[in-house]
């Protein structure tokens, strides 16, 4: 059974929002095209809490881009996000939201992160998702979404942990790149793990 994993297109992470990934609207007509070829499609959304502690608003004195440390684990600093309820964190509207089967809620600790749409940046929370792929059958993973360099690379990361033949789509996902060539690190790194990276064009191929 193959599945199409949808990772945070939401407002925020798009231009005009407030973690706005550089072009990211860009990946929208890919992803709706894509979504024609599966039966089983999933998107995750970021949906935190205002006093998340991610926040660099919440840490006098810090700004987006900081490093501190959050409950124990490494974490840089965010610019407000994807607050429930938000406008931020609504999917955007160019998305075709009518064949999703299934959202996945993500980030709702104030605590601590979750970057993946598999567990909590500590994987001491697992999200509904795995067990939702496990009861449908799911053996191979197509992802794409925002951003590449964070939630889509942690929940990579993730997936082939868990043994899911695991497959990248390049020309549907966008990296924030917080820093220089983020993005083209964590592409290497997914690759290096077990990725497959793929266009949107070699999608069939692979079914």
């Amino acid at each position: 059974m193959n599945a199409l994993l949808i990772v945070d297109v939401q407002n925020d992470f798009l231009p005009g929002g407030n973690l706005a990934v550089s072009q990211g609207n860009q990946i929208i007509p890919v992803i709706n095209d894509l979504q024609k070829k599966f039966n089983l499609i999933i998107a995750s959304r970021d949906w935190h809490p205002a006093n998340h502690g991610s926040f660099a608003s919440n840490h006098p004195g810090k700004k987006p881009g900081d490093n501190t440390v959050l409950n124990g684990l490494d974490q840089i600093l965010w610019p407000d996000h994807c607050i429930q309820g938000s406008p931020g964190a609504e999917l955007s509207s160019l998305l075709n939201q009518s064949l999703i089967h299934k959202i996945i809620f993500k980030g709702s600790n104030p605590e601590v992160d979750s970057y993946s749409a598999f567990f909590d940046n500590g994987h001491k929370i697992e999200t509904e998702l795995h067990q939702y792929l496990r009861k449908k059958g799911v053996k191979r993973l197509f992802i794409t979404g925002l951003a590449a360099d964070v939630c889509v690379w942690f929940t990579i990361n993730d997936a082939l942990k868990l043994g899911y033949e695991t497959f990248l789509i390049t020309d549907a996902t966008k990296g924030v790149n917080m820093n220089p060539g983020d993005t083209e690190k964590a592409l290497k790194d997914m690759e290096q793990k077990g990725a497959n990276l793929i266009s949107s064009e070699q999608v069939e191929d692979f079914m």
